[in-house]
């Protein structure tokens, strides 16, 4: 038994967080999982798992060995997506942490249009507001929406991003027209409470700097989709990103103010980790989101 097969069996059993998952997701019997964990043990003479009854924990060992190992199969998986892409054999699954925003509005809509261009390749998707670690928690690409800051990751832009005062037609009508942020003070808004300023929001000042100006209203949710639906109807302003409130902008649903007043935003990213080897399905799922955003956004 070669050391790479009991290597892929460890770092297994970790990601199913038990025996048992492992060998049903892998179709394996769970006493040949454990074979191949203790005699990878013995061959490093070392306890990578403290075992209980019920459950199992990473030792110290077990949690240095489980992060390099990763790497290590991460590359040789990777060499081998690279030396098929001749072959254009583009197989396998892609681990993708993405906004529940970036799913949840139109944009989202390019992941489906990927899955039903590359059948093969199975995208896992995890939806959630956090920025992940991409090499610690096994992700393969992330998404992220953001003023990029240096992170020693791969990053290639799809589009830009900005964050806009939304209205409903009914509600200007009812406080007339909405000139500067200050008359934010005096109107309903919807809150997001996911924004990094919360209820105190950030304009240009006439004269250079930022001004913020505090708001209140009927609700407040952690969804910019939400938001979006409550702007609707006509229960506040509300700052969104451009990207899920401006198609509602279209149909008249909603309407633009306080553009000047806007700071600059940041953009959409296809973040992956800095390898030697790229895997062939993660560069064409990254070629596929950039040439999707060019003729969609």
């Amino acid at each position: 038994m070669d050391t790479l097969t009991r290597m892929r069996a460890f770092i297994d059993v970790v990601d199913a967080e038990g025996y048992s998952a492992a060998a049903r997701k892998l179709g394996r019997s769970k006493a040949l999982l454990s074979k191949y964990v203790k005699e990878l043990e013995d061959e490093l003479g070392a306890l990578l798992l403290n075992r209980t009854t019920r459950q199992f924990s990473l030792t110290e060992a077990g949690h240095t060995y489980y992060r390099t190992a990763s790497e290590i199969l991460k590359e040789i998986d990777n060499l081998a997506d690279l030396v098929r892409e001749g072959a254009q054999d583009l197989k396998g699954r892609i681990k993708i942490s993405v906004p529940r925003s970036f799913v949840d509005a139109d944009i989202g809509r390019s992941l489906i249009d990927f899955s039903i261009e590359h059948p093969e390749i199975t995208l896992e998707i995890i939806a959630e507001d956090r920025f992940v670690d991409l090499i610690e928690e096994g992700f393969d690409v992330a998404i992220r929406i953001t003023r990029l800051e240096d992170s020693g990751m791969i990053a290639r832009k799809l589009c830009d991003f900005g964050t806009h005062c939304f209205v409903s037609p009914a509600l200007l009508e009812k406080y007339g027209p909405i000139t500067s942020p200050q008359d934010l003070a005096l109107i309903p808004c919807i809150v997001d409470t996911n924004s990094r300023y919360y209820n105190n929001w950030r304009f240009e000042a006439p004269g250079g700097g930022f001004q913020s100006v505090s708001v209140r209203g009927p609700i407040e949710v952690n969804s910019p989709i939400a938001s979006t639906r409550a702007a609707i109807a006509g229960l506040g302003v509300a700052l969104i990103p451009d990207f899920v409130a401006k198609p509602r902008t279209e149909c008249g649903e909603l309407v633009v103010i306080l553009e000047e007043f806007m700071p600059n935003g940041g953009g959409i990213y296809a973040i992956y980790p800095h390898r030697r080897y790229l895997p062939a399905k993660v560069r064409r799922f990254v070629d596929f989101l950039h040439a999707w955003f060019r003729k969609n956004v």
